[in-house]
Parts: C-alpha cells; structure tokens; sequence
C-alpha cells in the first residue's frame, strides 16, 4: 500500500490489478472492472494478446482504455505460455511481466476465475475473487458469459455488448440500384422483418428542399451528409443495419449527371454487403426523379453496377417484384450472416 504526505496528513494509496484477454470486452468484464474499480484508489488493467488472436490485439487495447479512460490500460502482446502446464517457466514469466507492467506493490488482485489465488500467490497483493465464476455460478448472466460464446454469435449477445464491441460486429446491409427500383420501399420492409432500423435517402429531402439542377458540391453533400447519418444512427441498430443508399449511389448519380466520379465518395465508408436492385420495376415519377427513358434507365443500371464493381464490394442481385423481391433480398441477406 502506498503512502503519501499531503497538508501534514499521511494517505494511504489502494492499488488493484487485473488481466485478461477481452477478446472482446463484455458485461461480465465490465462489471468485474467497473467494481474492482470502486474497490481501489489506481486499478491496472493488462489486456494481453498472441498474434493469431481472432481479434487484433492493438483493437481490443483500444476498446479497453476508451471503456475505462480512469484506469491504466496497459497491453501486452509477447508470445508467452498461456497456461501453467505450457512451461516449467510459466509462473516466474508471468512473475516478470506483471513486475514490469506494475512496478508498485499491488494490493488486491482481481479475478473471476480461481486461477487468480495462485496469480496472487506469486505476485502479490489479497485475491478478490470478483464474480460467481469462482463459485462455478455458470448461470449467472455476468458470471456464466464467455468470450468465446460471443465469438461464436454475437447477435445472440448483443445486449452485453459494449458499443465499440457492437459496432464491431454490426454488419451494414445496403440497397443500391437506379431510381425507381424499389430501394426505400424494400428497406422499410426488410427493416421490419429483421427487426432493426433503416436509415433513409438524405438526397431525396435534399433534392425536395432545393429543387433544381444538382452541382457537384450538391452532390459531395449528399453523400457526406448519408454517411452522417448512417453514423449517428448506428448505435441504434443491431447486428444488422439497414442503409437506403449511401456514398457509392451518390457516385453513380455524379456520373450520370456529370460525367464524372469524385474520388471522396469512392473513397468513403463502405458498407459490409449491396443489394443492387434490378431495373425491372416500373418507373414512377414522384417529383424527384430524372430518367424516365429505358435507354437513360439501362444506363443509369449498369453505372450503378460498375461503381460496385468499381470500388470492390460485396453485391448480390435482387430482382422481382413484390414478395419475390423482398424474399431475395432476405435470402441474400440470410447467406452473409451464416458466413
């Protein structure tokens, strides 16, 4: 226990430390720090990691220390065995590394597992066994939560998620297509069955609200401002978000309209899946659209499609109308989350 004087008055220094991998950080994690954290005055966290590690380990060291910005969050990636069984080194290694990331005598040791009494054992400081595990309390909602069962389905964890976690397995599902193709209509609808939100088209209330000739400038506001949007709303989806359009659309509408492609929009956020909508529906004009023309609608199509093509995106087609239409799309989407 350190010591200080501060005003005459000698203080006492409560220092607490703890490991793990966080691969990736979860509600049983967050609760076990967020507690050791009211049970001393300076918590260390040591987030470790292999190279091969399914999630980066610079990624997950970076979750941890935007989580708890009032902890030292140190990381620590050497390749050294995992388990006492690995070497006949095993515990003065560790011994080693724990000096080094925590020069200070430490206090309390935390843990949910029982392996933490002999981590205690050999580098000091009174056991905490935080959390049922300890006991075997497999069916407590904190205490029973593994990292690899999130691994494995994240959807099904969503709810002990923290946001950085969430937003890493969030998959982006976008529509893109000419106009009249059914986009909005069908995110609406796949929202609906999927049980999310869908973000809606900035350029239709833009083109409503400025009507008149689009510019470039018109245009890279568009796609900055569906980006934006896409953005601020994804906190609010959950493992799967849907997007009316973005970027890329605004893309194939600048070379349709002007003959050209800003290398801004190619070179924004790209969603993780496309739906390209086929020209097979009719064309309906709702007092924003441009090309009503079948030669002008075959044109904009293949645009469309060379620009995913383009910038290297994931796409399936969707065709047909109606129920045909949204059971393709709910198929495709169906095969990217089973990968």
């Amino acid at each position: 226990m350190g010591t200080g004087v501060a005003g005459g008055a000698c203080t006492l220094t409560t220092r607490g430390f703890l490991l793990g991998k966080f691969m990736p950080p979860h509600a049983g994690h967050l609760a076990l720090i967020d507690a050791a954290r009211r049970l001393v005055d300076e918590l260390t966290v040591l987030v470790c990691w292999l190279p091969d590690d399914p999630i980066h380990g610079p990624l997950r060291l970076e979750w941890m220390q935007n989580l708890f910005p009032d902890c030292r969050v140190i990381g620590y990636s050497e390749a050294v065995p995992q388990a006492p069984q690995d070497s006949d080194r095993f515990w003065p290694i560790w011994q080693a590394i724990v000096a080094q990331v925590h020069p200070e005598p430490i206090d309390r040791l935390f843990a949910g597992e029982a392996y933490g009494a002999q981590l205690a054992a050999h580098v000091g400081g009174l056991f905490v066994p935080l959390g049922g595990r300890v006991l075997g309390a497999s069916g407590d909602a904190l205490a029973g939560l593994s990292a690899s069962a999130v691994r494995a389905d994240p959807a099904a964890h969503w709810p002990m998620l923290p946001a950085p976690v969430r937003r890493h397995y969030q998959r982006r599902i976008c529509l893109h297509g000419a106009e009249s193709t059914g986009k909005s209509t069908l995110a609406q609808r796949l929202a609906d069955r999927l049980g999310t939100i869908w973000v809606g088209e900035y350029g239709r209330s833009h083109c409503e609200a400025h009507p008149g000739a689009l510019s470039r400038d018109d245009l890279l506001l568009i796609g900055r401002a569906q980006q934006a949007m896409a953005d601020a709303s994804a906190r609010w989806a959950g493992p799967l978000m849907l997007l009316d359009t973005d970027p890329l659309m605004t893309a194939a509408w600048c070379e349709m309209l002007l003959g050209d492609i800003p290398e801004e929009l190619m070179a924004a956020p790209k969603a993780d899946f496309y739906l390209l909508m086929e020209p097979d529906l009719p064309w309906i004009d709702d007092g924003t659209r441009y090309f009503a023309k079948q030669q002008d609608r075959d044109r904009f199509a293949h645009i469309a499609e060379q620009v995913l093509i383009r910038a290297g995106v994931p796409f399936a087609r969707i065709s047909g109308a109606d129920a045909a239409r949204e059971d393709a799309a709910l198929a495709a989407i169906a095969a990217l989350t089973a990968r």
